[in-house]
C-alpha cells in the first residue's frame, strides 16, 4: 500500500479520485463475494484483507494472553485508540469515548437526559429508527413531548432546513437530535446552522453521524454541537463492535450513565463508559482502521466517493422513470445516494436488481423516502456502476 501511494502523491485529488489504475489496486486488497455487486456498503463496510488479518492477530493475542492482558494494558490501549479517534474528529480526548455503535451512544445522550413532564424534543421523521424509538420510551416514561419534522429530499437552501427545525423549537425544548448526514438519502444537513440557531434558543443538540465519520472531511468542535456519535463498523472500516460518542466538556456531568460508574468524577467523560467486559480485540483494530484511512488519505476517499456517486447519478437523474431522492448539490452529498423508478414499490426495486441484475442494495420505504439506497465503496468500479445504470435504464 505504502508503494501505491507513493506512486501518486504527486497527483491532484480529483486526477486521482479517477484514476482507475490506483483504484484497481486498492481493490485487490478486499476480498469480494463474486456472487453480485454489493452496493450496500452503508450497513457494514466490511474489512479490506490488511485489517482483517490484523483483528484476527488482536483476537489470537487476546485469546493468548487472557485475563493478564484484560488486568494490565486493556484500558491504557482503549484510551490510546480513543485519542487517535479523537485526533480524527478533531476533538479533545477528554471528550470522546469508543462505544459500540452510533445507537449506543446517542440512546445513552436521549436516555440520560434529566427529563421532566412537558420538556420537548425535536427530531425529524427520517432520523435513525433506533434514536427516534428512544424518544418515543422517554415520552412513555417522563412525559417528554416529542416534536417531528419532515426533511425535504430537495430543500431550496440551507434557510429551508434551519426554519423547520426553528419552527419546532418552544421554551419547553431541551433537546434538537439532527443528521450530519441523513442515513437513507445520504443528505448532509447544515448541522452548523442548525447548531447556531438552537444555542442562540437555548436549546442543545445532539447529531447522529453515523454515516459521516471516515466518509467526508469535518471537524465536531467546527459543528459546534452539544453532542456526536458515530458508527466505526461504517466509513472507517472496523470490525463491528465499535463507535464513537462525543460530549463537550461542559455536558459531560449532566448526563446520566446507563451503567453506573467504578467512579463518578463529575467532569471525566470516562464516567459514562463502563460497559463491563467487551471485545477489547476489536478496540485494537481501530488502530489498523486508522492506519488504512490515512494511508489511503481522507481528501482522497472523500474525492473518490463523490466521484462514484456522480458518476451514476449523473446518468440518470434526468430519465423520466427515475426517481433520485438525493439532492445533486455537491455541498449536500457525499457517497450515498437513494434511487427509485415511477411506479414501482422500492422492495420490487431491490429485488428485481438482486435477481435479474446481480445487484445488491437496500430498499427504503417510508418517511417521504421511496427508492433503493446505494452506497458503493472505494474499491468499486466504474464498470459496476455501468452495470446499475444499465438496470435502472432497463426498468423504465
Amino acid at each position: 500500500m505504502d508503494n501505491l501511494i507513493g506512486g501518486i502523491s504527486h497527483l491532484s485529488t480529483d486526477v486521482i479520485s479517477q484514476d482507475e489504475d490506483f483504484w484497481d489496486n486498492v481493490r485487490g486488497g478486499y476480498r469480494l463475494k463474486p456472487d453480485y455487486i454489493n452496493l450496500e456498503n452503508g450497513y457494514y463496510c466490511f474489512l479490506p484483507q490488511e485489517i482483517l488479518e490484523n483483528y484476527i492477530h488482536h483476537l489470537r493475542e487476546i485469546n493468548y494472553q487472557g485475563s493478564y492482558y484484560m488486568r494490565t494494558v486493556q484500558w491504557e490501549n482503549k484510551r490510546k485508540a480513543a485519542a487517535r479517534l479523537a485526533q480524527l474528529a478533531g476533538c479533545s480526548a477528554e471528550e470522546l469515548i469508543i462505544t459500540r455503535n452510533t445507537t449506543e451512544s446517542l440512546d445513552m445522550v436521549i436516555g440520560g437526559q434529566d427529563w421532566k413532564a412537558g420538556d420537548e424534543a425535536v427530531m425529524a421523521e427520517q432520523d435513525y429508527g433506533s434514536m427516534l424509538g428512544m424518544f418515543r420510551q422517554v415520552e412513555k416514561r417522563y412525559g417528554v413531548v416529542n416534536k417531528v419534522v419532515s426533511i425535504p429530499n430537495h430543500p431550496s437552501s440551507d434557510e429551508e432546513v434551519v426554519k423547520l427545525y426553528e419552527n419546532a423549537i418552544t421554551p419547553k425544548t431541551k433537546l434538537l437530535m439532527v443528521c450530519h448526514m441523513v442515513n437513507i438519502t445520504g443528505q448532509i444537513l447544515p448541522v452548523r446552522k442548525i447548531c447556531d440557531m438552537a444555542h442562540q434558543r437555548g436549546v442543545k443538540v445532539m447529531v447522529d453521524g453515523a454515516h459521516a465519520f471516515g466518509h467526508f472531511r469535518f471537524s465536531i468542535p467546527d459543528l459546534q454541537c452539544d453532542f456526536y456519535g458515530s458508527s466505526l463498523h461504517k466509513w472507517l472500516s472496523v470490525p463491528l463492535g465499535a463507535g464513537i460518542l462525543y460530549v463537550k466538556k461542559e455536558h459531560i456531568n449532566s448526563i446520566w450513565p446507563v451503567f453506573a460508574p467504578f467512579e463518578d468524577k463529575a467532569d471525566d467523560i470516562y464516567r459514562l463508559n463502563n460497559v463491563g467486559t467487551h471485545p477489547v480485540h476489536t478496540l485494537l483494530a481501530i488502530n489498523n482502521a486508522i492506519d488504512f484511512y490515512e494511508k489511503i488519505g481522507a481528501e482522497r476517499k472523500e474525492a473518490r466517493l463523490r466521484y462514484l456517486q456522480n458518476y451514476w447519478t449523473s446518468k440518470v437523474r434526468n430519465l423520466p422513470h427515475v426517481v433520485l431522492n438525493t439532492p445533486a448539490d455537491p455541498v449536500r452529498s457525499c457517497g450515498i445516494a437513494n434511487v427509485g423508478i415511477k411506479g414501482m414499490k422500492p422492495t420490487d426495486l431491490a429485488d428485481t436488481l438482486l435477481k435479474k441484475y446481480s445487484i445488491y442494495t437496500v430498499a427504503i420505504d417510508g418517511a417521504n423516502v421511496h427508492g433503493c439506497r446505494i452506497t458503493p465503496n472505494i474499491y468499486t468500479t466504474p464498470n459496476e456502476l455501468d452495470k446499475f445504470v444499465k438496470a435502472l435504464s432497463d426498468l423504465g
